[in-house]
């Protein structure tokens, strides 16, 4: 039994965006990934932080979550990427996943999940790359709102957060992201979004008492990292 996390599957299985085509790490990654998560059980739980499927439209995407669903027996928690354009209310993703027999997965969104005594929280998060078309203060605030909603369900106890996007990168970081990160005394952080030449601008290990770790699916080779071991 243990946790589990990765962002970035970026799966394409009913549609034309399979990333084998960038070569390099993500050449064969659907096997990859099927190699990668082959020794988990149904005991485990993996967190995906987002960038889950290239699908448009819930429908579109159903390919991509039947192999999530198939490819270990555990429990499945998500948050949203940026690229997770099939996303909608939590109540229709719900309901569509139940009426396909999709049974393991959780929506990490305004809320908190446990794994044992240890909180664990998060969100989309804000990235430099929304302010090039001018900073969307809505969306951001929204953001804000949807962690710290996250940060308080949580009490008082240890708290892991998930982001999809950095907090922190080489020559950025999101100092309102990072000061609720702060107070509400998370331990570690874990993002994805980071891909190719973009890894080794990764900002990673303890910065002002928050240990933070890349876990995009490509920089950790398709094999979901352990976080915790049993509760």
């Amino acid at each position: 039994m243990a946790l589990y996390a990765i962002g970035d599957t970026h799966l394409s299985l009913g549609g034309n965006k399979a990333m084998d085509s960038f070569g390099g790490k993500w050449e064969g990654y659907v096997d990859k990934l099927r190699e990668g998560f082959s020794a988990l059980t149904e005991e485990d739980t993996v967190v995906f932080c987002g960038d889950l499927s290239w699908g448009m439209s819930l429908e579109e995407a159903l390919p991509d979550f039947l192999f999530l669903e198939n490819l270990f027996p555990g429990k499945k928690i998500i948050l949203k990427g940026n690229h997770d354009y099939w996303w909608t209310t939590a109540n229709k993703m719900l309901a569509f996943w139940n009426a396909h027999g999709i049974k393991g997965f959780s929506l990490l969104h305004n809320n908190c999940h446990f794994y044992g005594a240890t909180a664990l929280c998060g969100t989309r998060g804000w990235f430099f790359e929304e302010e090039a078309d001018g900073h969307n203060e809505k969306v951001f605030k929204r953001e804000l709102l949807r962690l710290e909603a996250s940060l308080k369900a949580a009490g008082e106890g240890e708290k892991i957060c998930f982001l999809h996007y950095p907090p922190l990168y080489q020559g950025y970081t999101c100092p309102e992201i990072i000061s609720l990160l702060k107070s509400y005394k998370v331990a570690a952080c874990y993002y994805g979004h980071l891909h190719g030449g973009s890894h080794r601008l990764a900002r990673e290990g303890l910065q002002d008492g928050i240990e933070y770790h890349l876990i995009a699916g490509d920089y950790l080779n398709f094999c979901p990292q352990k976080i915790l071991n049993e509760p």
